[in-house]
């Protein structure tokens, strides 16, 4: 397939142990042939790595989410805006709905209206993406993929990703032209196969829904 021109932001969403970290690897190979750039929120950036060890030192949440907005803005300047600008097919593991999704939780009692707060400080420079493939399972099979409890990440609790859950399944009501929700209880190969085949679709079909 000629790549030229398919200048189109893909992003793969969802709970922690949905499976799309193994989802955006086997795209990788998948579709080779359109020669995409693979990247990830947080970690694309020196500044995602920052983000990752704050993570882990579990800082406040207010810094902590203002954090990720500032990976995200060098994640755009720095590999996204870039890319796209050459034409270049963009896949993330992990982008700006992940943000919405989850650090409304956290902020929830410490910002008003949390959600609104995180989108307002994205407002007039993100890029909504082209298409979001949401990966979706019961939350009780995704903890039995993650680590034990004990070395689990905050954002890993069941409280937490039941809410986180609710949030995505939310965005793609509200966004069904731009969500595709997939059954993350099937198998990994035919998860992959699946996206991937609906990546060459919108290719094909010269689908294109960029938002300055």
């Amino acid at each position: 397939m000629d790549t030229e021109g398919t200048d189109v932001l893909v992003t793969l969403e969802g709970i922690d142990g949905s499976g799309k970290s193994t989802l955006h690897a086997a795209l990788r190979d998948l579709l080779a042939d359109l020669d995409p750039l693979m990247t990830r929120e947080p970690g694309a950036t020196w500044v995602g790595e920052q983000v990752r060890r704050a993570v882990k030192e579990q800082i406040d949440p207010v810094t902590e989410a203002t954090l990720f907005v500032a990976d995200h803005a060098a994640h755009l300047a720095k590999v996204v805006r870039p890319a796209l600008a050459e034409g270049r097919l963009v896949i993330s593991d992990r982008y700006s709905d992940s943000r919405y999704a989850y650090q409304s939780v956290t902020l929830q009692g410490i910002v008003p209206e949390p959600e609104k707060w995180l989108r307002a400080m994205h407002n007039g420079w993100t890029i909504i993406p082209d298409r979001t493939f949401l990966c979706v399972l019961p939350v009780d099979d995704a903890l039995t993929r993650l680590k034990p409890d004990a070395q689990r990440e905050h954002f890993e609790k069941r409280e937490i990703l039941e809410k986180v859950q609710n949030n995505y399944l939310a965005y793609a009501r509200a966004e069904p032209g731009r969500f595709v929700v997939v059954d993350a209880m099937l198998s990994p190969e035919i998860v992959a196969g699946f996206v991937a085949d609906a990546i060459r679709l919108d290719l094909s079909s010269g689908k294109r829904k960029r938002k300055k």
